[in-house]
């Protein structure tokens, strides 16, 4: 059993539970429960930020195009992006197929959920401002350029479902050494792991906050792997992460989708 914080759909506060990752279920009352069965809402409030390239297959798959214009070199340092407010989802909603697409990549991608504030953090003490981890679908239209933010492709409505909860961190043995799986249909279509990181947890965070500050609620998504697996619309999304849980969603017409005027 691990610890995790979860909101439920209506409240402001998150609550404290006890949840059994290999189940994907909550206890409560003393009974175990599906957490496909309760209504939850997004376990986070804060400004989520996303890396790009930080999977040792996403860099090698650019190739020697990584060192011509107008990138020039592999990355000195972290590659962010923002995933704003009104990309938020939760687990078990639907995610928005734009009507002039007919694929989605899934950007499974393990969320570093901040605990307090971070400035010029080492690799010694990062980790004592992370308050737990959650499972994070970086949803995207697929595009080739990383050099410019890819706003149309990245910030749509419900492009980003975050959840089912936060595991906190204590509950996390080595989240340098996590399994990721990503199905579609119940087949697996992508398996990765956080080990293959080219910036490990905790020197992400001191080269993040080297030249920005994160604050309490924040996230910051570790990366996403090579080889985003294709979503079309009426497919199931499951992506699991070892010792955080699974994120399910359904990839849903556009024209169906409720957009969230509050969080």
């Amino acid at each position: 059993m691990s610890t995790a914080k979860i909101k439920w759909l209506g409240s402001m506060e998150l609550d404290s539970v006890e949840v059994d990752v290999g189940t994907n279920s909550i206890v409560v009352d003393g009974n175990a429960r599906c957490a496909k069965e309760h209504a939850m809402d997004i376990p986070i409030s804060g400004t989520l930020y996303g890396t790009l390239l930080n999977y040792q297959g996403a860099l090698k798959r650019m190739g020697d195009a990584v060192y011509e214009t107008p990138y020039n070199s592999p990355p000195a340092a972290p590659v962010l992006y923002i995933k704003p407010l009104n990309t938020f989802n939760r687990n078990g909603a639907g995610i928005p197929m734009p009507t002039d697409e007919s694929t989605l990549e899934m950007g499974a991608a393990l969320g570093i959920v901040m605990a307090s504030t971070a400035v010029a953090l080492t690799e010694d003490t990062a980790m004592d401002h992370v308050a737990g981890f959650t499972i994070v679908n970086d949803v995207s239209i697929p595009h080739d350029s990383v050099f410019r933010p890819a706003v149309q492709h990245k910030a749509r409505d419900g492009f980003c479902p975050v959840g089912p909860w936060i595991i906190n961190r204590e509950d996390v043995v080595d989240p340098d050494n996590l399994a990721i799986r990503v199905f579609i249909n119940n087949e697996l279509r992508q398996e990765n792991s956080t080990k293959n990181l080219i910036r490990p947890i905790a020197r992400l965070l001191s080269d993040v906050t080297e030249f920005m500050t994160l604050r309490q609620g924040d996230v910051l998504l570790a990366g996403v792997p090579e080889d985003a697996p294709l979503a079309r619309v009426g497919d199931s999304v499951r992506i699991e992460i070892s010792e955080i849980g699974t994120l399910e969603n359904v990839v849903i017409d556009e024209k169906t989708f409720i957009r969230r005027e509050t969080l």
